[in-house]
Formats: C-alpha cells, structure tokens, sequence
C-alpha cells in the first residue's frame, strides 16, 4: 500500500482515503545474518534492511479492484508457484493496519506499507526467477543477483 497523503491518529473509518493505490512487494531477509545476529544477541536491522532487500512492483490504482478483501496474488520461483494468498486471508485489513500504524507514528505521502506474507517463505539463490503476480497481472518479473 502507498500511502498518498499525511496522516497522524487515522481512524478505521477514514483510512481508506490515505491511499489509492497497491502494489506487490517482496522483503526478503537474509537468514544468515540473522541467525549470527541473534546467537549473539545483537538486533537483526542488517538481516532486513540490507541494499536490495525490498523488491516493490508498480503500483495499481485500488478502484480497479471490485473488492479490496478479495484479491489473489501469487510468487513463482522458476515457474513453480511457492505462495499464493487472498487479500481477505490478512489477520488485518488495510485500513486496520493504516489506523493502527498512524497511533505510532506520522504516515506521509510516499509511505509503503507492507501488510503481510502468505506461506510458503523459502530460499532463492543467484539466477533464481521470481514473477510476482496480483490476480491475472505479473507485477514483478526478476532474477536474483
């Protein structure tokens, strides 16, 4: 979700007017850094944050969706598909998830939220290709480096 205006202390019932548009994301996180960073009982920021470490597709604007609690996406690893979900399969809405993170701190324009991840997390390595996809349209088409 891109967040497209400044917003502070949003309620449920105005969250949907902070955005309009969503996309695909992937953030991956390298699970050697973390494990070393948490045997040694340091914070694991690197294993998140690192250069590359969030793929964002293009974004769709929300009012080509009929229903934003309906939509299926998937992630194929080499023409296999490893996770697939349905928006109405999130713990929380959008508009939970904007209203919430907004009692913390200042959402502003250019803000990307990402809601969550299906099963099926998994390894990928150097040539690996991903095609991410929301409903029949591939938003992400790339090798891994």
């Amino acid at each position: 979700v891109r967040i497209d205006k400044v917003g502070k202390y949003i309620q449920e019932k105005f969250a949907h007017t902070y955005y309009h548009e969503i996309g695909l994301g992937i953030d991956f996180t390298a699970r050697d850094l973390q494990k070393t960073c948490i045997e040694e009982g340091n914070p694991w920021e690197i294993a998140k944050a690192f250069d590359g470490s969030a793929i964002i597709s293009q974004f769709i604007n929300k009012e080509e969706f009929t229903d934003l609690n309906n939509i299926n996406f998937h992630l194929n690893l080499n023409g296999n598909t490893v996770q697939s979900g349905n928006s109405g399969e999130m713990l929380f809405s959008i508009d939970q998830i904007i209203s919430y993170a907004s009692q913390f701190f200042t959402l502003k324009t250019g803000d990307i939220i990402f809601t969550g991840t299906p099963k099926g997390v998994g390894k990928v390595a150097i040539n690996d290709l991903l095609e991410g996809w929301i409903e029949d349209r591939r938003m992400l088409n790339f090798r891994v480096k």
